[in-house]
């Protein structure tokens, strides 16, 4: 898990042999386990070259996490991931143009045609969300997001500037 700590729950951590943090939406030293009964225990503790970060190992004496998992960290982050090897794929695609695919198919039809499968994928997407068809929804969104990513590439325009771009938005 990840945790803050200040001053004072650094002290009675260093002190102890239980890991304290400050909580900042309380503003108060929080006892880890207090209420749960998974307390840590702590067994060694690092500090980063610039001694501004601490890595604490510790012996839980039952799941770390507020949901039960053993630790806060128990999902596998792969969407952008998946979305890059999707369109590392497409950029193949775009460079050999076999004669077998049909995103090198599309593609050779023009940015224009791939905009328009952009747009039917995503009126088709729309409908299965509009519609409850929660079993095609994913599916759809599928074909809309293997299409932006197609248009993208015929577009020249790379997923990473696409990244960037939502990330100047995040407020």
């Amino acid at each position: 898990m990840l945790g803050y700590m200040n001053p004072g729950s650094l002290k009675r951590t260093v002190e102890g042999t239980q890991v304290w943090f400050y909580s900042r939406s309380q503003e108060d030293l929080w006892h880890k386990g207090e209420v749960s009964g998974n307390y840590l225990n702590l067994r060694e503790w690092y500090v980063d070259c610039d001694a501004d970060t601490i890595l604490l190992k510790v012996e839980p004496d039952g799941p770390a996490c507020h949901t039960g998992e053993v630790s806060c960290f128990y999902t596998k982050w792969t969407t952008p991931r998946v979305l890059d090897e999707l369109f590392a794929v497409i950029k193949d695609r775009q460079r050999a143009m076999p004669d077998d695919s049909h995103t090198a198919k599309l593609l050779s039809e023009g940015t224009s045609r791939v905009a328009q499968k952009v747009i039917e994928e995503a009126g088709e997407a729309a409908l299965a969300a509009a519609t409850g068809d929660t079993e095609g929804l994913p599916g759809e969104i599928a074909d809309l997001l293997y299409h932006t990513l197609t248009l993208m590439a015929s577009a020249g325009v790379s997923p990473n500037a696409v990244w960037e771009e939502l990330r100047s938005r995040r407020g």
